[in-house]
C-alpha cells in the first residue's frame, strides 16, 4: 500500500500475458481480471470469507524471476531475459498472492492432471444424481467436473450412503451426500453471522456436516449457506425441488425489508416467484440479505391484495378514481399520509399532489431492532427518498396525534393515505369517519375499507423505480412479474391527479419522462442522469444537510453513522 493509502498494483504473468492487478490479489481474482471467461475453478473459496484451502481445486503453476542467493542480481537466459524458477509443485491459487514478476500456469499438463485427480477424489462417494438434483443449473460440481474431469471412474467400490434430507435447520435441508466439506458454510456462519453452530464430525469419507449439539440453523441469515453452497448439499425448504432454475428469469430487484436496501435477484417463471436471492454489492450488502427479506414475495398472492379501482365501493376505472380524487383535493382542508415505502418516483408526484393541494403532510416511522448487519432500524427502503424529494422536511413520528387533532377539529376533511392503516396510529374509526378518505395501497386493512376512494397500488416486484437507502445510495429495481389484472403503474395514476390541480392535462409519462422532471427539479440529482443511466449497482448521491438528522440506524455491514457523517464533511479529495 502507497503513502496515501491507496493499493499499488503490480504486474504479474498469466499464461504469457502481463496483467496489471492490485497487490495482494490472490490468483483465483487476477486470473478473472484478465478477462474473456478466464477462471481458475474453485470450491471452498469464496471472496468474502477467510481462505481455508481445503478443496485443492484451484491449483495452478507458480514461478518467480531468478536472482543468485550471493549477489542479489537476476540470472539471465540466452535471450538475455530474467529466468523463470518454477515451484517442482502446483501451488493452490486462493492462498497465493500476486508478486512483482510472479508468472502463473493455469492450463498446463500439469495443472490439468493435478484437477482431474482433485476431481476424481470428490466423486468418490459423490451420488450419480444429476439428473434429479435441484441444484442442476447452478452445480459448480457439475460444471467444473464436465470441464476438468477425466469423463469416467477408475473406483468400483460401492459408495458411501448418507442420510438425503437432514434439518439443520426450520429454512435448510442437508443432502449429506453432495456435500464436499469445503467448509463454506462453517465459515460464514461463524465469520459474518456470528452464530458458530456448524461444524463436521467423524472423519474420512465419514465426515458430516452437522449442527452442534442442542443447536440449529436458525439465525436470520442461514439461507446464505444454501446459497455460497457450490454443490447442492445445502437447500432451501421452501424451493427445494419446486423449479428447474434454467427455466426462471431473474430480474434485478432491492429488498424493501429495511433502510439498508440490499440488492437481490427475483427469480420467476410465467408471472409467479420463486425464490429471491442476493445479487453482489460490495458497497451495500456484499453477497448476502435476510432470510426475511426472501420472503417478502409470498405478499403478491395474498388474498388481501387490493385489485379493483372502487369509488364507494363500486368498481371504477382509473380514470374515474383519479377524477373523483381530484375533486375531493380541489375542496381543500386536505391532509396527507404518505409512505417511504413509495418509490421516488411516487414520491416525487405525492410532493407534487401537495404542493398543489396545499396539504400537510405526514409520514410515520417504522423502527426495530437492528442486526448489525443487513437489517437496520428502520424497516422502510426509502425515508431517504422522502426526504430528497422535499416530501417531508424532518423524521417521521410514531403515531398521527397532530393529525388526529386536526380530524377533531374540522382543520382536515379530506385525507389522502398511501399504504398505511392510520386507525392503528393514532386516528380511531369513528374519527375516520368524519373525513373523505382516498386510500392508496397494496393490500386492504381498516383504513382501505373505510375509504371513500381505493387506489389499488403495485409491489416492488411488479413495477420500475427507485430507492434511496441508508448511505443515500439511489437504487433501481426493475418489474419481475405483471401486477394484479387492469392495476396500472402508480405514477401513472398520480399524473392523472398532479396534473389537474394545476389545471394541466394529464401526459401519458413513462418513467423517462418522470425522471426529466425530477433530475430537474431536485438538485441533488444531476441534471444529466436518467432512468436507464442509473447502474445496476446504483449511485451515491449527495446528502447535503439531510446528513445531520439524527437517523435511527446503527452501525451495521455498510454503514457508521459517525464514519459516513465524517466523510460527508471532509473536503473533497481528503
Amino acid at each position: 500500500m502507497s503513502q496515501n493509502g491507496t493499493v499499488e498494483n503490480v504486474t504479474i504473468n498469466i499464461d504469457g500475458q502481463d496483467v496489471s492487478v492490485p497487490q495482494g490479489t490472490n490468483i483465483i481474482e487476477a486470473v478473472k481480471m484478465v478477462g474473456k471467461g478466464k477462471e481458475v475453478p474453485h470450491y471452498c473459496y469464496h471472496p468474502k470469507l477467510s481462505v481455508a484451502g481445503n478443496c485443492r481445486m484451484c491449483l495452478v503453476e507458480m514461478g518467480m524471476p531468478m536472482k543468485d542467493r550471493a549477489t542479489g542480481e537476476a540470472i539471465l537466459d540466452e535471450d538475455g531475459n530474467q529466468k523463470i524458477g518454477w515451484m517442482p509443485k502446483p501451488t493452490i491459487g486462493c492462498a497465493t498472492n500476486a508478486a512483482p514478476g510472479m508468472h502463473i500456469k493455469t492450463n498446463s499438463p500439469m495443472v490439468k492432471e493435478s484437477r482431474n485427480g482433485v476431481t476424481e477424489f470428490l466423486l468418490i462417494n459423490h451420488p450419480l444424481d444429476c439428473p434429479i438434483c435441484d441444484q442442476a443449473g447452478e452445480c459448480r460440481l457439475q460444471e467444473f467436473s464436465a470441464e476438468h474431469g477425466r469423463g469416467y471412474s477408475r473406483f468400483i467400490e460401492d459408495k458411501n450412503v448418507k442420510p438425503k434430507r437432514t434439518r439443520l435447520g426450520p429454512r435448510v435441508t442437508l443432502d449429506d451426500e453432495r456435500c464436499i466439506l469445503c467448509s463454506r458454510c462453517v465459515r460464514f456462519s461463524k465469520e459474518i453471522v456470528d452464530d458458530d453452530v456448524l461444524g463436521f464430525v467423524d472423519r474420512g469419507t465419514y465426515s458430516t456436516l452437522t449442527c452442534y449439539p442442542g443447536k440449529e440453523l436458525e439465525n436470520n441469515y442461514s439461507l446464505n449457506t444454501v446459497d455460497i453452497c457450490p454443490v447442492g448439499a445445502l437447500t432451501s425448504t421452501d424451493f427445494r425441488f419446486k423449479m428447474r432454475v434454467w427455466f426462471l428469469k431473474r430480474t434485478n430487484s432491492i429488498c424493501t425489508e429495511s433502510s439498508v436496501g440490499a440488492n437481490t435477484e427475483i427469480w420467476s417463471r410465467e408471472g409467479k416467484i420463486y425464490r429471491i436471492t442476493p445479487r453482489r454489492n460490495d458497497a451495500v450488502n456484499d453477497t448476502w440479505m435476510t432470510d426475511s427479506g426472501r420472503a417478502l414475495y409470498k405478499a403478491v398472492e395474498s388474498e388481501d391484495r387490493l385489485t379493483h379501482y372502487t369509488i364507494g365501493g363500486v368498481h371504477k376505472t382509473p380514470e374515474d378514481v383519479a377524477s373523483a380524487a381530484v375533486d375531493l383535493l380541489k375542496g381543500g382542508d386536505v391532509a396527507m399520509v404518505a409512505s417511504a415505502h413509495s418509490s421516488v418516483e411516487e414520491q416525487f408526484y405525492y410532493k407534487a399532489i401537495a404542493e398543489r393541494s396545499r396539504a400537510k403532510v405526514s409520514l410515520v416511522s417504522h423502527y426495530g431492532e437492528g442486526d448489525g448487519l443487513l437489517q437496520s432500524e428502520d424497516r422502510t427502503p426509502n425515508l431517504r427518498g422522502a426526504l430528497l424529494t422535499g416530501l417531508i422536511d424532518q423524521l417521521p413520528e410514531a403515531e398521527l396525534s397532530p393529525l388526529a387533532r386536526g380530524i377533531n377539529s374540522g382543520a382536515v376533511k379530506t385525507l389522502l393515505v398511501v399504504n398505511e392503516d392510520v386507525t392503528a396510529l393514532g386516528i380511531s374509526p369513528d374519527l375516520l369517519s368524519k373525513v373523505k378518505v382516498i386510500y392508496v395501497g397494496t393490500h386492504t386493512n381498516d383504513t382501505a375499507k373505510d375509504a371513500d376512494i381505493v387506489i389499488p397500488s403495485l409491489m416492488v416486484f411488479e413495477k420500475d423505480g427507485t430507492f434511496i437507502n441508508q448511505t443515500f445510495r439511489l437504487q433501481k429495481f426493475k418489474t419481475a412479474v405483471p401486477g394484479p389484472s387492469g392495476i396500472r403503474p402508480d405514477f401513472m395514476v398520480l399524473e392523472k391527479i398532479a396534473a389537474p390541480l394545476a389545471d394541466e392535462k394529464p401526459a401519458a409519462v413513462t418513467l423517462d419522462e418522470v425522471w426529466q422532471r425530477i433530475a430537474a427539479k431536485l438538485e441533488s440529482i444531476q441534471d444529466s442522469l436518467t432512468w436507464r443511466g442509473i447502474p445496476d449497482e446504483g449511485i451515491a448521491l449527495e446528502p447535503g444537510a439531510l446528513v445531520e438528522l439524527p437517523f435511527a440506524e446503527t452501525k451495521n455491514l455498510k454503514y457508521d453513522p459517525v464514519a459516513f457523517k465524517e466523510a460527508q464533511s471532509a473536503p473533497a479529495g481528503a
